[in-house]
């Protein structure tokens, strides 16, 4: 059974703070965004495993260690899920990017698919999902079972504002993904909004309504 953690660390909350506030412009939000990711990285990554390997220092040769086969894959949703990107690489930058679009129609609120590009590999990496909001939860299930089509089976799925809804959602269609949330908030409204949540995550990161 997958863990779905709810990060607890007074950095992240800080910087959640800031990126709900509607008077914060598009740099800062970019820019704070990104340092979340690469906060919430750090928490994610604590499980990967590690090889034993001889180094040199200065001084004289000892044994150090480093990640497991390196494998790794970061795969933002299309738009928002950009904005976490660069965080996850000053973490990780060796990863490998892969993208995937989806867009949730205004209607039925479901993911609408319109774009996959992913590493040749991917199913040997070890693949963190990205996207800043987890809502209804529809793109974020419909992702992860496109990843799964591909063969991916080392998954997780990283995102800063969760709804319980959407974590239902989630859990329940893919129990084996670890779940990573910076703050889980109250509901979701009548339109498919997370409450208190911070508006259209992609609309403040590019500048666009």
């Amino acid at each position: 059974m997958a863990k779905v953690v709810i990060m607890d660390h007074p950095m992240i909350k800080h910087k959640i703070g800031i990126i709900r506030r509607k008077e914060t412009g598009t740099k800062q939000f970019r820019e704070t965004i990104s340092e979340i990711a690469m906060l919430e990285c750090y928490e994610a990554t604590r499980n990967l495993e590690l090889d034993d390997v001889e180094i040199e220092t200065p001084i004289c040769k000892t044994t150090a260690q480093e990640i497991k086969g390196k494998k790794l894959a970061v795969v933002p949703i299309l738009r928002a899920g950009l904005g976490m990107v660069e965080g996850m690489l000053t973490m990780i930058p060796a990863a490998k990017v892969g993208h995937i679009g989806l867009y949730r129609d205004p209607e039925t609120l479901s993911p609408v698919e319109y774009f996959c590009k992913l590493p040749p590999d991917c199913a040997e990496r070890e693949i963190f999902v990205v996207d800043p909001m987890l809502a209804t939860g529809g793109s974020a299930v419909a992702a992860v079972d496109m990843l799964k089509k591909h063969g991916c089976v080392k998954l997780h799925f990283l995102c800063i504002i969760a709804a319980p809804e959407g974590v239902k959602v989630f859990t329940e269609a893919h129990p084996d993904v670890d779940l990573f949330i910076g703050a889980l908030d109250d509901h979701l409204n009548d339109h498919g909004y997370i409450v208190p949540g911070l508006g259209d995550a992609g609309d403040r990161i590019f500048g666009t309504k």
